[in-house]
């Protein structure tokens, strides 16, 4: 995998190959890959069966328009990059202007700034569950 920025990372499995229950957590990362998959079947089912089974899921940058665009954010506080609230919005979220949003188990983040308290967010979620 090739990040926007020209990182590389040797991925494990493949995202068809994702079991929600082999996870405490399952976190969808922003960046312009992202919008590959906003209207991606098996992302939606991800997110979706995350939710069933109360895990704790999170989504930064304009990752959280993959769980708009799965249903998960109706009637939900979240947030997003910028240039993607009006996609939050449509789908039903309740857009927040913060950086890290926690709406029970679904967490969101707005952009890079909001990196490291969007992973301290995602690890108190963890030690309390």
């Amino acid at each position: 995998a090739r990040g926007m920025l020209g990182a590389t990372a040797k991925a494990d499995i493949l995202l068809e190959q994702v079991r929600v229950d082999d996870y405490d957590a399952l976190i969808f990362v922003g960046g312009n890959g992202a919008r590959e998959y906003y209207h991606n079947r098996r992302a939606h089912e991800i997110a979706r069966e995350s939710v069933r089974r109360a895990k704790i899921l999170g989504a930064i940058c304009i990752a959280p328009v993959i769980l708009a665009n799965a249903g998960v954010l109706e009637g939900k506080k979240a947030t997003v990059f910028d240039s993607e609230v009006g996609a939050l919005k449509e789908k039903g979220a309740v857009y927040t202007a913060g950086e890290v949003v926690r709406e029970g188990k679904i967490i969101t983040a707005n952009g890079p700034q909001a990196a490291n308290r969007f992973a301290q967010t995602i690890a108190e979620a963890l030690a309390a569950d």
